[in-house]
């Protein structure tokens, strides 16, 4: 089975985790997903991730977060930037989410970023998916 948007894949692995109210959730490795899941982390949508070894390699490992009453501090995934479709913004035309309450990730050529990093440091790039 190939997969032909494995960034899809996570999201939707995580978007169903959070509704089904899993503490964990794990999917394929790969390097642009663990700094997706840095910026989740880094922006407090997660708790914590880590590439896993010990069940069988290759897989991340993703801890989710939530409030004390239970619910979900992750209330939105959107994926933006699709292989049929790419999305690319200058650093000038980066949108806030969600009136700034959400984060956008970005892939610049400084690296995987938030929105607001890429608008500072001046760096356009792809825009991989909203977060809110």
């Amino acid at each position: 089975m190939s997969m032909s948007d494995p960034i899809a894949d996570l999201l939707a692995r995580i978007r169903n985790a959070v509704q089904a109210r899993h503490a964990t959730v794990d999917a394929p490795y790969s390097r642009l997903k663990a700094e997706i899941c840095r910026i989740l982390k880094e922006q407090g949508f997660i708790n914590a991730f880590e590439v896993a070894e010990d069940p069988k390699p290759g897989l991340i490992r993703i801890t989710l977060r939530y409030l004390p009453d239970g619910t979900s501090v992750l209330h939105g995934l959107r994926r933006v930037s699709k292989p049929s479709l790419r999305v690319y913004v200058g650093h000038d035309c980066i949108r806030p989410v969600r009136s700034g309450l959400g984060v956008s990730i970005l892939s610049t050529p400084r690296g995987v970023m938030t929105g607001k990093t890429a608008q500072r440091s001046k760096a356009g790039g792809e825009v991989i998916c909203e977060v809110w």
